[in-house]
């Protein structure tokens, strides 16, 4: 097993540099393609989601706002806790800016893959529909050859299966059952069983009640989450400023190690700020298109534009709070401590000593929420790319099995199992980058016809 880690860690540290050059070189060739779109169409994309343009007799299985509120669901998650604090921790300040570069330029790839995931979509025989990379990747690839085409596309959905389960489940189990064991003393196994239970009573329903909870889940839990942390910022109001000059100053010359901090470099942070950013917002990754693909509406460009959102709310609003507290607080430099539980620590020392137990639990809660609602979205993800490659008939075993891997994931924190997910990472993001290039003409395409009908 430690001979496993060993190769999968060596090729990650490889293979990383790679897939981070691929994906801003990716973002930023289409943030430039299609005239900076994500900035430009962002009121449209409002407008979208509130439903101004909905049609109910569109086809597809769910709305606008929550086929939104379903990939928000995967992508705000345990990183905005966690993988912010450890960008911090090891790059510094200066990471949080790198955390928006990305997600700027992750705002025109999920743009992409948005809309593609929804153009190539199929129906399914019970009438349902079924999207994502591994339809389009088949038609991007099948220009070179049909068996190629084929061949990647079962090899993407292959490889997103184990990543479903990897990011979606064990990791995000393993991080709610450690933190509400830490804090309350509650018995993992515990944890893992009623988020199973849980996890089982909203995917038996498909995508619809997955829509319906999401749509419910995600802006309770971001205004519980948001509201406590901006409470904290607005009771150290004072350092904002200083903070935010610190952010942009060390984004190109690094900080000197002191206390917690290890980064000292440019290249540190700016490494770390990326790294965590495209893991934590998912931009290229080929996860959201799955859940934009089931969007009510016959126009696919419209899904993508709501899409853009995503980066936006995860990474630009989130991320940047949950780096604030941490950084006006200063436990970035005084505290030993790693990922979330340094992130708690910085809720609960920002505030009064009356108030640093109702802190605590309001952070745990978050993570219990984040993480639960990760799970219930890669588990959707991973039964899509199940159903391309042998259909529909094994999606209720399956359902079962991600609820088994759920419980699994509570009890036993293997190393290996996040250094597999960034290994299935890299297999599932560098063929959807490729697809979306050799599908950009149509693209291109499919976005001036839409704008022409709403300017």
């Amino acid at each position: 097993m430690e001979l496993i880690k060993q190769w999968v860690d060596a090729f990650n540290n490889s293979a990383s540099v790679l897939q981070i050059f691929v994906l801003l070189a990716v973002g930023l060739f289409l943030t430039v393609y299609f005239g900076f779109i994500q900035f430009r169409k962002l009121p449209h994309a409002l407008r979208v989601v509130r439903g101004k343009y909905d049609d109910p007799s569109d086809p597809g299985d769910i709305s606008h706002f929550k086929a939104l509120t379903t990939a928000l669901s995967a992508t705000v998650g345990v990183g905005n806790i966690a993988g912010v604090a450890l960008a911090v921790q090891i790059g510094g300040p200066g990471a949080v800016f790198w955390m928006w570069v990305t997600a700027a330029l992750g705002m025109a790839t999920k743009f992409a893959e948005c809309s593609l995931g929804h153009k190539y979509r199929k129906t399914l025989p019970d009438q349902s529909v079924s999207g994502g990379p591994m339809y389009y990747i088949e038609e991007a690839f099948g220009t070179l050859s049909p068996k190629i085409g084929k061949f990647m596309g079962v090899f993407f959905a292959t490889a997103f299966v184990f990543l479903a389960m990897n990011i979606g489940n064990l990791i995000q189990a393993n991080t709610a059952a450690e933190t509400l064991s830490a804090s309350y003393g509650v018995n993992p196994l515990f944890v893992g069983i009623g988020l199973a239970l849980l996890l089982f009573v909203v995917i038996i329903g498909g995508v619809k009640r997955i829509g319906d909870v999401t749509s419910k889940l995600v802006p309770t839990m971001a205004s519980l989450y948001v509201g406590f942390a901006l409470l904290i910022i607005l009771m150290n109001i004072g350092a904002i400023v200083p903070c935010f000059k610190l952010i942009f100053s060390d984004a190109f010359n690094g900080t000197a190690a002191t206390g917690g901090f290890i980064g000292s470099s440019f290249l540190i942070a700016a490494r770390m700020g990326i790294a965590r950013g495209l893991f934590s917002n998912e931009a290229g990754m080929g996860s959201a298109p799955i859940a934009h693909s089931a969007a009510k509406t016959k126009e696919s460009i419209s899904q993508g534009v709501v899409a853009i959102l995503e980066p936006f709310i995860d990474t630009i609003c989130i991320c940047t709070i949950t780096a604030l507290v941490i950084l006006m607080t200063g436990v970035w430099e005084t505290s030993e401590l790693q990922g979330a539980a340094l992130t708690v620590h910085g809720f609960t020392s920002g505030l009064p000593t009356g108030l640093i137990s109702l802190g605590t639990h309001v952070i745990n809660l978050g993570i219990l929420l984040f993480a639960f609602s990760t799970i219930i979205s890669w588990s959707y993800y991973g039964e899509q790319a199940l159903v391309y490659l042998s259909g529909a008939k094994y999606i209720k075993i399956y359902r079962l099995f991600q609820c088994v891997v759920t419980v699994v994931g509570s009890v036993f924190a293997l190393e290996l199992v996040w250094a597999l997910g960034d290994f299935f990472i890299f297999f599932t993001t560098i063929p959807n980058l490729i697809a979306i290039m050799l599908l950009i003409g149509v693209l291109k395409k499919e976005t001036k016809t839409y704008f022409e009908k709403f300017s």
